[in-house]
């Protein structure tokens, strides 16, 4: 479980990719202070597993579904990424909860300035822009956001300078793809339901309403 909020800005030492798997190397500091194998560090908002590391490198598999379903399959030596550690027990709170596992992928498609914030649009699919509400959370790259407008093809979010210097998003350019994550309490609460929707719907039929004088 991780909360959005990123730790450091990695780089990427290298990827091997392979016919069922890959893997992934990054040069980090911070993440690696308290590392040990089978940890799990959110790699531009996708949970990944410390198979090896050293003084300042971790490498993670990486499965063919997360290169499809991600960015990460366009990364290549030297792009930077974003790094979280999961959340320890007693940390704060200060995002949202981020599962880093990714809903999908979006495109910028607009980048602009007000004052001192940066508005950065994604435009994105259906499926994932049906979760997505104002001034709600989401995750872009693994960083906790709040959607600050939504339309039928896009959202966007308004951030702050902080933000920009200790994220990628300082990096991205119109074009970039991103990795989305929605707020999971919006997926559990269409699922739990759908049960009570499709019982209702096998109960009560057209020759029930006649016979019930309807």
């Amino acid at each position: 479980m991780f909360t959005g909020i990123v730790e450091e800005i990695g780089i990427v030492k290298g990827i091997k990719k392979g016919s069922t798997s890959s893997f992934i190397e990054v040069s980090a500091e911070k993440v690696l202070e308290d590392v040990k194998l089978g940890d799990s560090i959110a790699v531009n908002g996708v949970c990944l597993t410390v198979t090896e590391f050293g003084k300042n490198y971790f490498k993670a598999d990486v499965m063919n579904e997360t290169l499809e379903r991600s960015s990460l399959g366009s990364l290549k030596a030297g792009s930077y990424v974003d790094l979280e550690r999961a959340m320890s027990a007693n940390g704060r709170f200060g995002g949202h909860i981020v599962s880093g596992h990714i809903d999908g992928t979006g495109t910028i498609s607009d980048i602009k300035k007000d004052g001192i914030a940066i508005w950065f649009t994604i435009s994105t699919s259906s499926q994932i822009l049906r979760y997505i509400v104002e001034k709600g959370s989401i995750a872009i790259d693994g960083i906790s956001l709040t959607v600050a407008k939504v339309t039928d093809t896009s959202f966007s979010v308004s951030v702050i300078p902080h933000t920009a210097e200790q994220t990628v998003l300082g990096f991205k350019t119109i074009g970039d793809t991103v990795n989305l994550e929605n707020d999971i309490i919006g997926k559990y609460v269409e699922k739990l339901m759908k049960p009570a929707e499709e019982k209702s719907a096998s109960n009560i039929t057209m020759d029930f309403l006649i016979k019930n004088g309807f």
